[in-house]
C-alpha cells in the first residue's frame, strides 16, 4: 500500500494507491493554523490513516515554525495522546483545548 500526503490550500489530503482516502481541513491565520475537520472515507476506515494524516500535517506545521489551534476533536485527542505535539498549541490556548 502506498500512502501519500499532499499539502494543499486549506487542507491536507491522504491518497492510498492513487485513490483519495481522506482529508484534514485547515484555515491559515496570521498567528496559527486552525485544524478544523478530519475525515477518512469509509472505504479506508480502520487502517490508521487518520493518525498518519494528522502526524504528517503536524510535522509540516512544525517545519514551518507555526502554531496549531486544534478545533477538530480528532486532532485534539491525537495531541492529547501524543504529547510531543503539545508544544505546537500556544501555551495560553492549551486550557481552551483541554491540553
Amino acid at each position: 500500500m502506498s500512502v501519500e500526503i499532499k499539502a494543499g490550500e486549506d487542507r491536507y489530503d491522504i491518497v492510498v494507491d492513487g485513490k483519495p482516502a481522506g482529508f484534514l481541513e485547515t484555515r491559515t491565520r496570521p498567528d496559527a493554523i486552525l485544524f478544523l475537520h478530519t475525515e477518512i472515507s469509509d472505504d479506508f476506515a480502520g487502517q490508521g490513516l487518520a493518525g498518519k494524516l494528522v502526524t504528517a500535517a503536524l510535522d509540516d506545521v512544525r517545519s514551518q515554525g507555526r502554531s496549531v489551534l486544534p478545533y477538530c476533536p480528532y486532532v485534539r485527542s491525537f495531541i492529547a495522546k501524543h504529547r510531543e505535539y503539545e508544544d505546537l498549541v500556544p501555551a495560553d490556548k492549551r486550557a481552551e483545548f483541554e491540553l
